[in-house]
């Protein structure tokens, strides 16, 4: 099988590793790629949010899947583009990946079909939204309702910090993304997410990861695209997994309701709160950096799970997930989530990878003509490591990012921290 992968990040590193791994795949293209990829597939330039070039590459190179990994490309419709060509596409259409391109569409989804989530309110204007901060008061979470590459949430404890959030959305911080915005209910619980495959009929449920979005030490400091995951997640009971297994069954049933044909993964990001697991948001793709982790436990071929699905077979498909530990790092550029340096000279990935169980997926790199592997991003690494319980495969990640450096690097030293010290360490 000859597959095309959109997307350079660590996500798509993870999918092209284990691709490459099944004897059912002949050769694996990936657009743009990073410096992983470069590795063990074929790096090639492509505008992957244009999807007339897209289906025009897949035709003239024999390509039998193309696999959507970033949400630019399933929002702008390219799955429906490469789907018209007559080549199985994983990922959905443009109606399906308004689930996660606008909030308030995803917001009154979850209304529409009784799916636990909070309240929340939407706005086009500031002068409303103001005043319905000073109404309902703080704790708050403001949302840009469109696409803001995981940067436009902000979690907002007291009311100065919500109106300044509010401002910088319809002041022009996120773009278009940011001409409505969502005041949402301030949860508290722990979070998770739990990815499934579906061919917008079967579902199967992948590992619960459990993301850390905030930049700094103890879920401090602003948002970011996520600085570490691990998998599974120790503190979900039996009734909180069930629960979120259900919501995300009934959400794909909504879709098919709704007429929209739904190939690909759905993210449920969970909170979980005291009178159960509540949504906080879908995603229409892999979660980035959970599928570093959820991946590799993955017991199954990827190519044939993912073909599966693209042909709306998944039923047909047995999947499960090993019975070890994932811990995943981010290695970032020193600045991230603001600006930051890149093309800083990388060391240590080898000596890292050298280490029992370990991988380091590329999300942010680029080769040099000599081969040197350069920073080209804010999220740069990330180190992921297999253990047979929780402790060892977080001592292993953390004993295998000690061994990488680069001019600016910075991570967080407590990823999982929470985790071992049980439930209670979320309460407020």
């Amino acid at each position: 099988m000859r597959i095309l992968v959109l997307g350079g990040g660590g996500r798509e590193h993870a999918i092209v590793a284990s691709l490459v791994a099944s004897p059912r795949v002949a050769h694996v293209y990936a657009a743009p790629g990073n410096g992983g990829t470069a590795a063990i597939a074929e790096n090639v330039s492509l505008p992957v949010e244009d999807g007339a070039a897209v289906a025009a590459f897949a035709l003239e190179h024999a390509i039998e899947l193309v696999v959507i990994g970033p949400e630019a490309p399933l929002v702008a419709g390219v799955a429906d583009d490469v789907r018209a060509a007559g080549i199985p596409t994983f990922g959905p259409g443009a109606d399906g990946a308004r689930i996660e391109g606008s909030k308030e569409f995803a917001k009154e989804f979850m209304r529409r079909h009784g799916l636990p989530t909070g309240t929340a309110q939407a706005f086009s204007a500031l002068e409303p939204a103001l005043a319905y901060l000073e109404e309902v008061g703080a704790p708050i979470v403001v949302k840009a309702d469109g696409l803001a590459a995981g940067k436009g949430v902000t979690v907002a404890m007291d009311l100065g910090v919500a109106r300044d959030a509010v401002r910088e959305c319809f002041e022009g911080r996120f773009g278009e993304a940011g001409s409505t915005v969502l005041i949402e209910e301030y949860l508290t619980g722990p979070e998770c997410s739990l990815l499934v495959f579906t061919d917008g009929h079967t579902v199967v449920p992948m590992a619960p990861a459990q993301d850390h979005k905030r930049a700094y030490e103890d879920d401090q400091g602003p948002n970011t695209g996520g600085m570490g995951v691990y998998s599974p997640v120790p503190i979900v009971t039996d009734t909180e997994h069930e629960a979120m297994v259900a919501a995300m069954r009934a959400a794909v049933e909504g879709l098919a309701e709704e007429g929209i044909d739904y190939r690909g993964v759905l993210y449920g990001g969970f909170i979980l709160t005291a009178e159960g697991p509540k949504l906080l948001e879908f995603n229409a793709r892999f979660g980035d950096p959970e599928t570093q982790v959820v991946l590799p436990r993955l017991e199954g071929d990827l190519a044939e799970v993912l073909l599966a699905a693209a042909e709306g077979r998944l039923a047909d498909v047995e999947l499960g997930w090993r019975d070890e530990w994932a811990v995943s790092v981010v290695l970032a550029s020193g600045g991230y989530p603001g600006d930051y340096d890149v093309d800083m000279p990388i060391t240590g990935i080898e000596a890292a990878e050298a280490l029992p169980g370990v991988t380091v997926f590329h999300a942010g790199t680029r080769l040099a003509e000599d081969g040197t592997v350069l920073t080209a991003g804010g999220r740069v690494l990330n180190v992921t490591a297999l253990g047979h319980d929780f402790s060892s495969a977080r001592d292993r990640a953390y004993e295998a990012v000690a061994l990488i450096d680069f001019d600016g690097v910075f991570y967080r030293s407590d990823i999982g921290a929470k985790a071992q010290r049980g439930r209670d360490a979320w309460q407020v």
